[in-house]
Parts: C-alpha cells; sequence; structure tokens
C-alpha cells in the first residue's frame, strides 16, 4: 500500500498544536534519549531514535536529531536542527529550538511527567538563563499524557504496519510448528534464535521484546528467567513461546503453548480453560465494552474450575510493546474499548508441577466488532 507519510505525521501533530492551544500550553517537549525513551518523537515524526522535538501552539514544529543522516531518510517533519549545533547538548538545545519555533514567550512548556529530577532541575536552570521567557511544567495530565490517549487508537498506517508486523508473525509461526514437530526444533534456544535471524529477513526491525521460550521444565513461569536457554523445548509436556516482531516500530505479541502428549488429565484441562477464555472473552473486545468487563470474564471462567490467572487478560500494542488501554481488573469502568485499538487477547493459567499454558493474539477493534491480526493457537504433538 502506499501511504502519504509527510501528510499522516503531519496530521497527528495538528492534535497537538490544538491541544496546546486548548489548554494554554506554549509547546511541548518530546526527549528520545539514553536518559528516557519517549516513543512519542517517532509517533510524530516517524525518526526512529535519539532526538528532542519541540511543538507549539501556533503550529511551528522543529526537530533536533543526533543522527542528522539518518533524519533525513525517515523523518517527516517541517524543521530539522542538527543535534551538533548545540554540542549535543539537552540543555543547550532546548531554550534554542524553542527559539527556533517561535515559542511564545511568558508561557508554560510541557515535559514529560516522567522526566528524572535530574533533569527536571538541569532544564529549568537552561529555561531560567535564557531569559526566563518559558516556564517548565511537568504534570499527570500533560500534553505527553494526551499523546497516549492518540497512540491507543491507531491510524491507517499504524494498523497497516502491525498487520505486516502480524503477517510475519504467523507465517515464522507455521514454520516453529513443522520443525518442532519434526523434531528439528529440540530445545529453547533453536526456536529463539530462528526468530532473530528470520524476522530480518522478512524486513522488520527487531523483536517487539525479548522472546521467551519456556520448556516443559519452565513453562510454570509468567515470564520465564532467562528467557531461553540450552534446555529441551517441544517436547513432552506443555512448552510455551511469547514473542513478537516489530515492522516499522509497530509491534506484534503473541504467544502459542505446544502440548506434546501423552498429557495428564490436569494438564488437559488447562489447556481447555485457556482455549474457553480466550473464545468467551474475544467476544467482548467489542468498541464500547468495558476492558474490565473482559477481565472479569476470564477470571470467572478459572475461579469456577478452582484456578486463578496471575496477571492481566491484555493491553495495547503498537510502538511499544505495552501501551493503553491495559484490559486488567485494576482498569476503571470508564475504560472502554474503542476503534482503532489493538489489544492484546492472552489468558493463561500457570503451575509449578503441570506447567504452564497461554494462547496470545493481537486483536483490532473495528467500529463493528473486531479482528484477529494474529492466528496462534495451542498445538497438541
Amino acid at each position: 500500500m502506499e501511504f502519504d507519510l509527510d501528510k499522516i505525521f503531519r496530521a497527528r501533530r495538528e492534535k497537538m498544536f490544538s491541544y496546546l492551544k486548548e489548554h494554554g500550553l506554549s509547546a511541548a517537549v518530546f526527549e528520545d534519549s539514553e536518559d528516557g525513551r519517549d516513543l512519542s518523537v517517532r509517533y510524530f515524526t516517524g525518526h526512529p531514535s535519539d532526538a528532542l522535538l519541540v511543538l507549539t501552539s501556533d503550529g511551528a514544529e522543529c526537530l533536533c536529531p543526533w543522527d542528522e543522516n539518518l533524519a533525513a531518510k525517515k523523518a517527516h517533519v517541517g524543521k530539522m536542527i542538527p543535534y551538533t549545533r548545540y554540542d549535543r547538548a539537552a540543555e543547550k538545545a532546548i531554550p534554542a529550538l524553542l527559539a527556533e519555533a517561535g515559542c511564545p514567550e511568558g508561557g508554560r512548556v510541557a515535559f514529560s511527567p516522567d522526566i528524572s529530577h535530574r533533569n527536571f532541575c538541569k532544564y529549568e536552570k537552561a529555561l531560567a538563563e535564557a531569559g526566563g521567557r518559558w516556564k517548565i511544567e511537568c504534570v499527570g495530565d500533560s500534553a505527553h499524557e494526551y499523546v497516549v490517549s492518540l497512540r491507543a487508537r491507531k491510524d491507517e498506517y499504524e494498523i497497516y504496519c502491525t498487520r505486516q508486523a502480524a503477517r510475519i508473525t504467523d507465517s515464522m509461526t507455521e514454520v516453529i510448528q513443522g520443525k518442532v514437530r519434526l523434531g528439528e526444533f529440540a530445545n529453547e534456544s533453536d526456536v529463539a534464535l530462528y526468530i532473530e535471524k528470520q524476522l530480518r529477513a522478512d524486513g522488520c526491525e527487531r523483536t517487539s521484546f525479548d522472546t521467551l521460550a519456556a520448556g516443559p521444565d519452565r513453562s510454570f513461569a509468567i515470564h520465564a528467567f532467562p528467557g531461553y536457554t540450552g534446555g529441551s523445548w517441544g517436547t513432552r509436556g506443555l512448552s510455551i513461546l511469547d514473542y513478537g516482531v516489530c515492522y516499522e516500530g509497530y509491534a506484534s505479541d503473541c504467544t502459542i503453548t505446544i502440548a506434546r502428549g501423552p498429557l495428564s488429565k490436569e494438564q488437559e484441562k488447562l489447556l481447555d480453560l485457556v482455549e474457553t477464555a480466550a473464545a468467551e472473552c474475544r467476544k467482548l473486545y467489542v468498541p464500547g465494552g468495558k476492558v474490565r468487563a473482559a477481565s472479569a470474564r476470564a477470571d470467572e471462567i478459572f475461579a469456577a474450575a478452582g484456578l486463578a490467572m496471575p496477571h492481566g487478560l491484555g493491553h495495547g500494542t503498537g510502538l511499544q510493546i505495552h501501551e493503553a488501554p491495559f484490559v486488567s481488573k485494576k482498569s476503571d469502568d470508564s475504560v472502554l474499548f474503542q476503534s482503532g485499538n489493538i489489544v492484546t487477547l492472552e489468558p493463561g493459567l500457570y503451575d509449578p508441577a503441570l506447567g504452564g499454558v497461554r494462547l496470545e493474539n493481537d486483536v483490532l477493534i473495528t467500529d463493528t466488532g473486531n479482528e484477529v491480526l494474529t492466528h496462534s493457537r495451542i498445538f497438541r504433538l
């Protein structure tokens, strides 16, 4: 598909310009650096890493990349000034960028509420030394929190990128199933290293998180530690593979369970319960549905069997592997599924003696219901 990326990224920034004006903020500063990875920089410009971004209430914008050659190829933004002009020092760059962008003086400039105390003091001092023309502001309901809500509902390009990640994930899952059936993948590192190599051949950037390959001896853990070893995988019992890939920054996230028999009745019960929960809870992944209700349905199914799931039912995905909304019993009743959300559905049960079972897929909330993007399942061998 062809996309006008300049137009898409500009449309995202336009929403922020309007927010700043409506809330009496002069500008917002976004920083993607070793001190803190704010992927809003990529969301608004397409530039993948290490940059400062200033957006003002007057609709001005300025990107300051650490790698200007990379930015020239990847960024979609009106104005760009290389970091080298400011000795690669954010405290020098930020006041200069605000001035370059024509940020209205005397106003408030929103910084991330996640900023470290050290950086807050450093930037506050830098703005004061610039004549006190702007006031630094870091509050929980800042412009940065508004970006969280924007990123929760994907636009057409984000959905396309996630579909690509899901397609590549599905193709690898099918190969993995075949190889484990033939005995070509017999340990955890076999499958994990296959994923690392193949995703790059398929045009992806990286795994969307560290792959978790846990054989029958380690699948009792929600997230096995370490992520994978040289231990057996796909052998008799229950094995889990939790993995995903990033395509143009957008993540897939799936979990398959390999169930190789003969299995005990107790293990079969775990498998059946997880499959039932996945099917039943998917019915509640609809626009306007309460995310808490979906989580509660899984809890009801497991509780009826005297069991409990020790984690949430799902989470949004996007430029980060965990984004809003979060499908959990801790979610507020006011949090609803919305068209454009891409959310995992991942019921799981774990037992130190029996092993673990998890079934996870990525689900797109549509105007009329939902669409499953990945097609993981429990493989019975």
